[in-house]
């Protein structure tokens, strides 16, 4: 891991000090940034979301796709957590903490929105830290490879119905051409852009494209941070009148990481796959696409929205939550490839 993939959840806890102080101090210009919109879509946000988007998709190859076949039952474990299990059992634990366990701590004006934001949150399954969490485990490259390729282009058409499905059972009111908007600009745009680009520069050699994914790295968690510090300007006011809004939203968040690691992890033990699939398999299973879940939230209910804010919660708790889930991941290999 670089050094912002390592402090991430430093670099985030200071996004929200200084969005929060400049949200406070220059109120004007968050305001202006606010307005500056197209069709319900925030043009600023939208350019730093395709930063952050491009170069993570950049690489993914849609080649190693023929590879599905050699792992198949992890695949189809993983892709079971992510499209069948993660975004519902989100909703469910967002309706026991966020709508009724923490209901009256929380403001009454934000619930749906908070819960709105969760969903979005755990209906986008992640592409770019994948890579770097399956490393960690000593997990197959292919599988982890082919994986995120399937998962990104069951997103193009599974994000949206998911989403609304989900939005629409917790009473949400859908708006369905700004949702299939954020599909197109945040997903299916990025994807056909980055394959274009992987193609031009694998045309030049590997190193072209291994030295342009090296000069973007840092461009795309800086435009993540910059997002982050927009957001939090628009939030701070909501945060100090309720500092513990942040912990409550974690607190889900969390569980179902440790949840949907967990199930997808002993499934792969049941079905005999090997431990360097089932790692990946497990942490691709438990991650979320946060860059996406941030865009849709802001594109679907704007800065202010407690949507916006639960899915920012999601980036300051990724790095540590994930890290500890790789510990468990690899403390257990002994058990997990000791025979029944």
């Amino acid at each position: 891991m670089n050094l912002f993939e390592r402090y991430l959840t430093l670099w985030v806890g200071l996004c929200i000090a200084a969005g929060v102080a400049l949200g406070h101090v220059m109120p004007a210009p968050f305001q202006a940034i606010g307005r500056m919109e197209l069709a319900q879509v925030n043009l600023p946000v939208a350019v730093l979301i395709w930063l952050m988007v491009i170069p993570m998709l950049l690489k993914i190859d849609f080649g190693a796709l023929h590879r599905v076949k050699e792992h198949w039952k992890g695949i189809g474990v993983t892709l079971f957590i992510n499209w069948a299990v993660k975004p519902f059992s989100m909703a469910l634990l967002g309706w026991v903490f966020v709508s009724t366990l923490f209901r009256p701590y929380l403001p009454a004006e934000q619930i749906d929105s908070y819960i709105a934001g969760l969903i979005l949150l755990a209906a986008a399954p992640c592409t770019a830290m994948v890579f770097v969490w399956s490393n960690l485990t000593n997990g197959e490259p292919h599988f982890t490879l082919s994986q995120v390729a399937v998962n990104d282009l069951i997103m193009v058409v599974a994000f949206a119905p998911i989403v609304g499905l989900l939005l629409g059972l917790s009473s949400i009111t859908v708006p369905w051409d700004t949702l299939l908007l954020s599909v197109v600009l945040y997903i299916v745009v990025p994807v056909i852009v980055a394959q274009v680009w992987r193609r031009v520069l694998l045309a030049r050699g590997p190193q072209a494209l291994a030295g342009t994914l090296a000069r973007l790295g840092p461009l795309s968690l800086a435009a993540l941070l910059t997002t982050l510090v927009l957001l939090f300007g628009f939030q701070g006011e909501q945060i100090i009148a309720q500092p513990l809004v942040i912990a409550m939203l974690a607190v889900p968040i969390t569980i179902q990481v440790y949840f949907n690691s967990g199930l997808a992890y002993l499934l792969n033990k049941k079905l005999g796959v090997a431990h360097c699939v089932a790692g990946p398999s497990a942490l691709i299973g438990a991650s979320n696409f946060f860059e996406l879940a941030v865009a849709a939230a802001i594109s679907l209910f704007g800065f202010q929205s407690g949507a916006a804010l639960a899915t920012v919660v999601g980036v300051l708790i990724e790095v540590p939550v994930m890290l500890s889930v790789v510990k468990i991941v690899n403390a257990s290999k002994d058990w997990y490839e000791a025979k029944a």
